[in-house]
């Protein structure tokens, strides 16, 4: 089934399939009985529009990777796949129990967002409940640095788990949102920086003198190049921000996180945080 074919539905079917077991499942799946509540990701913007497929994916990854239980998607604009529309669309299986638990896809703090989905949920004819941001967390530094040796900016070594750099030895984790944002994503910055063994600042995308700062701080302290690292999804407005910033910079960049499956495992982790403090109050 396409991209569009799903987002054009309120619940959109899929194609199940038997979740993998044993060695590959990891630490953070969980294999829930039938009947728990539905997980949502809250996606920024409209349906139809560029990264609605990254969210699909990531769904489609925490249903058969991670918790065996059907997972969707709402969008917080638009009347298509709009998080409220798939909210009502929802049973309430069980009345001791939410119906659905709402996942904001965000890297890290988002007033709007987190804004939006509480409203939402507040709004939804059966009870459901809102999860945290996927970050901060070390699973998006290993995201980050995924990507970064995707460009050809960095480099795993498989046998020491550590990193060495290549097409560049000074990095910039942009990242949308504000100064508590940006706050947030330092958290992020020190592991990929623990990771990569090198330098790492952290700026805000939408800023442009606060990434040129950075830039010179990194190149101040020794580095030959500078690479940026966007603390991004995908759906998110900013990263129209990337290429312009990189090029004010004269520096190179990786892609946006995408459908990491760290991502999908967080987006797992969150939904249960969730909901283990949903019924113990």
């Amino acid at each position: 089934m396409s991209s569009e074919s799903q987002a054009s539905e309120a619940l959109p079917s899929r194609r199940r399939r038997t979740p993998r077991g044993g060695r590959h499942r990891g630490d953070e799946s969980f294999l829930l009985p039938p009947g728990s509540p539905t997980l949502v990701l809250a996606v920024p913007g409209p349906a139809r529009r560029a990264g609605t497929e990254i969210a699909i994916e990531l769904a489609r990854l925490v249903e058969i990777e991670h918790t065996g239980q059907p997972a969707y998607v709402g969008h917080l604009e638009g009347n298509e796949a709009s998080l409220p529309a798939v909210l009502a669309a929802l049973r309430q299986e069980r009345p001791d129990e939410p119906a659905a638990v709402v996942v904001p896809l965000s890297t890290g703090p988002d007033p709007a967002l987190e804004g939006a989905v509480r409203d939402a949920v507040a709004a939804a004819p059966v009870h459901a409940v809102a999860a945290d941001p996927l970050g901060p967390h070390p699973l998006i530094a290993e995201a980050l640095h995924d990507r970064l040796a995707d460009a050809g900016l960095a480099r795993a070594d498989r046998i020491r788990m550590m990193t060495m750099v290549t097409g560049a030895s000074g990095f910039v984790v942009g990242t949308p949102g504000d100064a508590t944002a940006v706050r947030q994503a330092e958290v992020t910055s020190v592991l990929l920086a623990s990771r990569l063994a090198a330098p790492v600042f952290t700026a805000p995308l939408a800023d442009e003198a606060a990434i040129k700062a950075a830039a010179n701080q990194l190149r101040a302290s020794g580095a030959a190049s500078v690479a940026i690292a966007p603390h991004l999804i995908g759906p998110e407005p900013e990263w129209g921000h990337v290429a312009p910033a990189a090029a004010a910079i004269g520096a190179a960049h990786a892609a946006p996180l995408g459908a990491h499956p760290a991502l999908a495992r967080l987006a797992a982790l969150r939904y249960v945080e969730a909901l283990a403090t949903a019924l113990a109050d």
